[in-house]
């Protein structure tokens, strides 16, 4: 039977996360709790839709306090260690913590909406393409942007600055944020990821994962699994229409500067592509769903 946490172990662990969780999500989590018998495997399905909650119970789960001898990074697997009770309390500890304005809520979805569907779309990829550990790109995809809402509580004009950032024809996103707020959301979302026990190779990419004309280049050679992930990462943002929600955008310039090294990398071609777009369209993700 799980461990169950204390109060004043939880409240340690909610320290320093500042991630507010969707509402929607609270919402339907709250259902469940108020169920006769509630679903553990419902919850931890949910869970796994949020990347707050995502990153609280993968640190939890992590901490010294379990003391298991592997990394877990399955959302699902984590729920059912940590058990019902430490969940649910872990859960409304959040909820107690996330009040939010309504335009801070307006801003928040652009980054929900993109978390969650490049993650499922990542999932799919990394299946298609023989990548053998797709939870690991499930969790790169929900991730990558955590810096993100970070920067959107720290600066107020966020939002305005990350579509500059999108449209600069020459400079890298990051490098966009480097001059306007002496740091990035991929960094950001490096030491987040990192105070989350999120795996090494996992922080690694998200510090890279605008740096990718560096690993798709004529002169970049060497295979690793840093680059198939942040390859399989790269085409989901593309699917999902990054550019246009995050961004703001009609055109994905960073796509374009590597979209036939990554094709290729990954073993695809444009055609492969074009029927992932189609298929992913018909599920409500991509491009065609969202208007400028």
């Amino acid at each position: 039977m799980p461990q169950e946490l204390s109060s004043e172990q939880i409240e340690n662990i909610l320290q320093g996360i500042k991630i507010p969780p969707q509402p929607q999500i609270l919402v339907d989590l709250q259902m469940e709790q108020a169920m006769p018998d509630p679903d553990i495997a419902r919850i931890a399905a949910l869970i796994s839709q949020d990347v707050g909650l995502s990153g609280t119970i993968l640190k939890v789960i992590n901490s010294p306090f379990y003391g298991l001898r592997n990394r877990i990074t399955s959302v699902h697997q984590a729920v059912m260690l940590i058990g019902l009770n430490s969940v649910v309390n872990i859960i409304n500890g959040l909820s107690i913590k996330s009040e939010m304005s309504d335009d801070t809520i307006v801003n928040m979805n652009r980054f929900w909406d993109t978390a969650n569907d490049i993650a499922q779309v990542s999932t799919v990829i990394a299946k298609q393409v023989g990548y053998p550990h797709p939870d690991m790109a499930y969790l790169l995809g929900l991730f990558h942007n955590c810096g993100i809402p970070l920067l959107m509580t720290r600066f107020e004009d966020y939002p305005q600055v990350m579509e500059e950032s999108y449209a600069h024809p020459e400079l890298r996103v990051v490098d966009v944020e480097n001059q306007r707020l002496n740091t990035n959301h991929a960094v950001i979302g490096y030491y987040t990821a990192k105070s989350w026990n999120l795996p090494r190779l996992l922080c690694n990419v998200i510090a890279e994962h605008h740096s990718a004309t560096r690993y798709f280049t004529s002169s970049h050679q060497q295979d690793s699994e840093a680059k198939t992930l942040l390859a399989i990462l790269k085409l989901a943002e593309h699917i999902c229409g990054n550019y246009r929600i995050l961004g703001n955008q009609p055109q994905d310039p960073e796509w374009q500067m590597i979209q036939a090294e990554v094709l290729t990398y990954l073993g695809l071609g444009e055609y492969d592509l074009e029927q992932m777009e189609a298929n992913f369209a018909e599920s409500g993700i991509g491009v065609q769903n969202y208007r400028l």
